[in-house]
């Protein structure tokens, strides 16, 4: 899709981009910075577990523009968003800082998703629509289908995106809450990043059919397989299915496939697990430099911007690692805090 440079796609003056079916000039700029930002926070947070100081990281590298094309064709001033652990991108796309982001990896306090008593990135954050989730996988998407179905109840036209990987796709959670979302033609797109590995147990051992998409005619919704290093293609199919949900047809199961560049966690060792072939192929998929090659030939993107780009989200990653690191660790004797209700 050609990008258009038409009004009707411009940025808002509050600072919330307009959504449209198309994709501007800026937009496709403003993907592209959010996906080296997010590159280079991850980057930072594996080298600050290699040096002690960040317990685990689950590195969203290979994700990234899959995730930044999911917000961007939905509505974070008010859809709902169920992410997973593995949401890096998204969570810098509906809000949250690199501050924020680092202050969780560190358990530093003042981190607005749990005070930084929690897991990364888990817990619930009021300043844009995230919902609490857990470790166990799949647990989010039962509670996605509850919130689509308390807004259709309401009649309210938002959208809930729920995330998850091909791992999840094997719990019944997943099937439970897609069958109770197409019988009740909920208003929620179920996206799934699917990387072919369950941390070590290949697509292959998880399921006897080739596409997760194509459970979906067994719940009576459609489902759709994308690149998921394309954020063009994957921007439409989620505007498109996001206009569905609105307009009362019900769930799409969206499968992008992508490519998980580390390993599951920094715990984890995927040679023991992956071939040198596969591994060479998986980096051969990294949807930044394909993005960037895509701006490049349309002329979106030349070598002062791409460098300005690269050049502001190091130096904001440099900003919040000092801060992060100097914040102070919540006290003992607020243990409780964030776990029961307050007066």
């Amino acid at each position: 899709m050609p990008p258009d440079d038409s009004p009707s796609a411009a940025t808002a003056t509050s600072g919330q981009r307009v959504r449209s079916s198309k994709l501007t000039r800026p937009d496709l700029l403003e993907m592209y910075r959010v996906m080296a930002l997010s590159r280079t926070l991850d980057e930072r947070v594996w080298l600050l577990n290699r040096q002690g100081k960040a317990a685990i990281v689950a590195a969203a590298q290979g994700h990234e523009a899959a995730q930044i094309a999911c917000v961007f064709a939905t509505d974070p001033s008010r859809d709902h968003y169920l992410i997973y652990y593995r949401e890096l991108t998204t969570l810098l796309a509906v809000g949250l800082t690199p501050l924020d982001l680092l202050k969780g990896f560190l358990s530093k306090e003042g981190e607005p998703m749990s005070g930084g008593r929690q897991f990364p990135t888990h817990g619930a954050c009021r300043n844009v629509d995230l919902f609490s989730f857990s470790n166990v996988v799949g647990t989010q998407l039962p509670q996605a289908a509850g919130v689509a179905l308390a807004d259709k109840m309401r009649g309210e036209p938002n959208v809930t995106v729920v995330y998850f990987g091909d791992g999840a796709a094997s719990q019944g959670d997943c099937h439970e809450a897609m069958n109770f979302a197409g019988i009740h033609r909920l208003p929620i797109i179920f996206f799934c990043e699917n990387n072919r590995y369950a941390i070590s147990v290949p697509l292959s051992k998880q399921m006897a059919v080739e596409n997760i998409a194509a459970r979906a005619a067994g719940y009576g919704f459609p489902g759709v397989t994308l690149d998921g290093t394309d954020p063009i293609g994957v921007y439409e199919a989620v505007y498109a299915a996001a206009e569905r949900a609105r307009n009362g047809g019900g769930p799409t199961l969206i499968e992008v496939m992508v490519e998980r560049l580390f390993p599951h966690t920094s715990d984890d060792d995927h040679t023991r697990y992956r071939s040198a072939e596969d591994l060479r192929q998986m980096r051969s998929r990294d949807p930044l430099p394909t993005f960037e090659a895509q701006l490049r030939k349309a002329g979106i993107l030349d070598d002062a911007t791409h460098d300005r780009i690269w050049s502001e989200a190091k130096r904001l990653v440099n900003e919040a690692t000092e801060e992060a690191e100097a914040a102070p660790y919540p006290q003992v004797d607020q243990f409780t805090r964030h776990v029961f209700a307050e007066s």
